[in-house]
């Protein structure tokens, strides 16, 4: 990093997002802003002098619609400039933008369009916008429709529809140079709608300064160079991308490469290689599985040596970090870590600075794995109402298995049943038309109930449950299912669990097995894994459950799993029990396989 340099911009000297974009494009006009991929021409460089003038086209072309300043746009885009062009655009005429998930059902999307009165959205291609289309139905729709991805088919439905073009035809071919406006900074920016586990999402409003204050917090716990790299591949729809990994990089100077797809991730990290990623924690747990189902292949020695190397390179962090003295592991670290971790890390490009988590609680053995081999994991914490970032880990007090420290500007409170209550200029302006909701979790003084449990041990949070997820068994003793869910999900057999309990007697699990290791489980059993019977065999289920008491033994007796009901049909966002960002809607799940439950429970009644 020698050489590397800081060119931070600052609140007051951005006041607005837009504000910030055209600050950075003054400061930087020929670094390079952003790398995406192109089918015909590979990987391509934009500037921010290039993104300048693109942002100007799709400023001049909104402002030609009949739409005013606090008007409400949509984007419904994978990540690459164009989202950023238009988001900028908007921002720039006061417009506020409302992120819509690609992979949502068509029908959440038309429910957030209507209740936000979206005047444009601009989509990915004709396929989408039909589906989202139908699902609208004869209700009012945005009145322009952008597509980005023009077609013939594009063309015949833009002649039969005068609300639909090709944003290739929309755009002027140039525009004026963007200026500044004078924007207020308290002003409504975006209306990002929470991916709820339960009912309609509600519409969090955040504003200029709640982002801009909360990048800036961020780049005061981890520093952020012009020469960092970053690989965006969370969609821009979620808050912990857009603030972290768009709007943060533009105040640092830094650079931004997205990524193709999921499916693609590991070949561009070995092509970008990135300096910084941020990720939801199932990205670092498949890895982390993946690794682990590579070891159990591999010979005896060749497992000791991973493990050696890991638990060499962990008493190598906690050295570092002030919370350990020599151990003589450490004599063995500079050599492991050549001929093992620096092996696995060059997967990850080989350049990583930092990794952050968010969005979920990653496992603690994830985070010790990865540490121990070099990668400086850090997990963070908040939610979308806090534009997001509440807490982080820095790189010289990282503590894994806490959320870290709170960002400078954020005050911190233990309230009733032992809930996280948080207070800061980036606490969100309140719910979308729903003042009730805004009532419930946000009081008169500021104070925002995170609805989740939590404990400060020298500066660091831990949290320790979700308040309305906790499960009273009948005998008294309270459950925290989400923290045995983590632990069965760890074992590669179980690929999602919603595990059961609330005023019974006993815990039960709903289990979506793992369809690739199904094959041989069913065979290992007896059973023919092509028959659905298979999967309610009594000698299956007791090896299920001997197995989870082995992925539960940390936790205490009464929390042990005593019936199961197993399936390979995985909740998905098409079934209506994943939410876009991956979280189970355990309400949904519960009535889908109420009869199941029943069953469980009925066998000892």
């Amino acid at each position: 990093m020698i050489g590397w340099s800081e060119d931070l911009i600052s609140v007051d000297r951005a006041r607005t997002l837009d504000g910030l974009f055209l600050q950075r494009i003054k400061r930087s006009p020929d670094r390079v802003a952003y790398r995406y991929f192109e089918r015909r021409s590979g990987w391509r460089d934009l500037t921010w002098g290039n993104m300048g003038r693109l942002v100007a086209r799709w400023r001049q072309a909104l402002a030609k619609e009949s739409i005013a300043a606090g008007d409400r746009v949509a984007v419904l885009l994978r990540n690459g400039p164009e989202w950023v062009a238009f988001d900028q655009a908007a921002l720039s005429l006061g417009l506020v933008t409302v992120p819509l998930y690609t992979d949502d059902r068509a029908d959440n999307a038309a429910y957030i369009l209507r209740d936000a009165a979206v005047k444009v959205l601009l989509i990915q291609d004709v396929g989408r916008w039909r589906r989202l289309a139908e699902a609208i139905g004869d209700s009012s729709g945005p009145q322009r429709v952008v597509i980005l991805e023009g077609n013939e088919t594009t063309a015949r439905l833009g002649a039969e529809d005068a609300r639909v073009v090709v944003a290739e035809s929309w755009l002027p071919a140039s525009a004026p140079e963007l200026s500044r406006r004078d924007g207020d900074p308290n002003a409504l920016a975006t209306i990002v709608y929470t991916s709820g586990t339960t009912g309609r999402p509600k519409g969090v409003m955040l504003s200029h300064q709640n982002i801009l204050t909360n990048a800036h917090g961020s780049l005061t716990l981890i520093d952020c160079y012009q020469e960092d790299l970053f690989l965006s591949f969370l969609p821009l729809s979620h808050t912990l991308e857009r603030t972290g990994g768009y709007y943060l990089p533009i105040m640092a100077g830094a650079c931004v490469a997205f990524a193709r797809s999921v499916s693609q991730l590991a070949e561009d990290l070995q092509t970008i290689r990135p300096t910084v990623i941020i990720a939801v924690p199932r990205v670092f747990e498949r890895v982390y599985l993946r690794i682990g189902e590579q070891m159990r292949q591999r010979p005896a020695p060749v497992r000791w040596l991973f493990r050696t190397a890991v638990a060499a390179g962990w008493h190598a962090f906690l050295r570092e970090q002030g919370r350990a003295g020599w151990h003589p592991l450490l004599l063995l670290w500079p050599l492991l870590r050549r001929r093992v971790a620096d092996q696995v890390l060059q997967r990850l490009g080989g350049r990583m600075r930092a990794a952050v988590s968010g969005g979920a609680p990653l496992p603690l053995e994830v985070a010790r794995t990865f540490i121990g081999l070099g990668l400086p994991l850090l997990q963070g914490y908040g939610l979308t109402e806090t534009s997001p970032v509440i807490s982080v880990n820095p790189l010289k007090a990282n503590i894994p298995e806490s959320v870290g420290v709170a960002i400078p500007g954020i005050q911190l409170r233990i309230g009733a049943e032992d809930e996280l209550l948080v207070k800061g200029e980036n606490v969100m302006l309140g719910y979308w038309n729903n003042h009730a909701a805004t009532a419930k979790v946000l009081s008169q003084e500021g104070w925002l109930h995170t609805g989740d449990q939590a404990r400060i041990e020298d500066g660091h949070i831990h949290i320790t449950g979700r308040i309305k997820d906790i499960l009273v068994l009948s005998n008294g003793e309270k459950v925290p299912p989400a923290d045995l869910e983590m632990a069965i999900t760890m074992d590669p057999l179980f690929e999602q669990v919603v595990v059961l309990g609330e005023g019974r007697s006993y815990l039960t699990a709903l289990i979506v097995l793992n369809a690739d290791l199904w094959d041989g489980l069913a065979r290992e059993q007896g059973l023919d894994p092509e028959q659905s019977a298979s999967l309610e065999d009594a000698q299956l289920h007791r090896e299920i459950i001997r197995r989870l008491r082995l992925d539960l033994k940390d936790f205490p007796g009464f929390t042990k799993v005593r019936r199961v009901n197993l399936t390979l049909e995985p909740w998905t966002i098409d079934n209506g029990l994943l939410t876009p960002t991956m979280k189970v809607k355990r309400s949904r799940v519960v009535e889908r396989y109420r009869d199941a439950i029943e069953d469980m429970y009925a066998l000892d009644a």
